[in-house]
């Protein structure tokens, strides 16, 4: 196989379920690959849709599972809404169907959280939903709320074959309640890795994104022209990868094969 465009790849954006890890069981070989980048010349990420969680808690996490991390190489849908929501709607009032962790993720960017008046309803992965803040959503999107939404999946994956309702999910309620549609923020929007590129300046074409979702981690790849690995690890099979329109410069089983590949180049 040809893995020039992995040889040029400067930086590359990791998913985490389903491609490094699931729930707390780690891949073969991907504690490995996450410590033999920098020898090998290779910035890191680790990218995610989940907002459920704050960029600190994430650092806490993969620390514990055995992976290095440091503030800069974790990056959120959480973490792009909130820049999201200051570049387009500044000083807006800001209704949030989240979690906690979202709340301070949104707070730390200066964004006024409120509970009457909203200009803005942001939905995330809401681990914590109740039914009050459906109903306050609707309310407020029935009269003229911007619809923002962190991500678009619609399950998040768990061990033994078990999902959770995602953020994706959440907002298919409301769009049936409200009739307004979402603008999502997170992959494949390739907002996510436009602002990654803002921020380290490495050119997109120099990026590669690495994950099990061909809608999401590959999608957001090809939107924002760079390099796409998809592995077999989590949601997508050999199947779905045929059926698919458009295919990842490349497939692999898992994180350790593109270890593998990137040492051997």
């Amino acid at each position: 196989m040809d893995y020039n465009k992995l040889k040029d790849v400067e930086l590359f954006l990791f998913d985490m379920d389903g491609t490094l890890y699931l729930g707390d069981e780690v891949y073969e070989g991907a504690i490995e690959l996450m410590n033999d980048l920098p020898r090998l010349g290779k910035k890191y990420i680790y990218l995610t849709n989940n907002s459920s969680r704050a960029g600190e808690d994430y650092i806490t996490r993969l620390r514990k599972l055995g992976f290095p991390c440091q503030a800069e190489n974790v990056f959120t849908s959480g973490m792009a809404t909130g820049l999201y929501l200051n570049r387009h709607h500044p000083g807006a009032r800001v209704y949030l169907v989240g979690t906690a962790a979202f709340r301070r993720e949104l707070l730390s960017y200066g964004i006024q959280l409120v509970e009457e008046q909203a200009d803005v309803v942001v939905v995330g992965f809401d681990t914590e939903l109740v039914y009050e803040k459906l109903n306050k959503a609707c309310h407020f999107l029935r009269r003229g709320a911007v619809f923002i939404a962190a991500n678009p999946d619609w399950v998040c994956p768990m061990p033994n074959d078990e999902v959770l309702p995602d953020c994706g999910s959440i907002c298919a309620l409301l769009t049936a309640s409200s009739g307004k549609e979402p603008n999502y923020i997170g992959k494949p929007n390739r907002n996510m890795v436009d602002e990654i590129s803002a921020m380290t300046g490495i050119a997109n074409e120099k990026i590669c994104a690495v994950g099990d979702r061909l809608y999401t981690d590959i999608a957001v790849a090809q939107n924002a022209g760079s390099v796409s690995v998809l592995v077999l690890s989590g949601e997508t099979d050999e199947a779905m990868v045929q059926a698919a329109e458009r295919k990842p410069d490349y497939v692999m089983a898992d994180v350790h094969e593109l270890h593998m590949a990137l040492k051997e180049n």
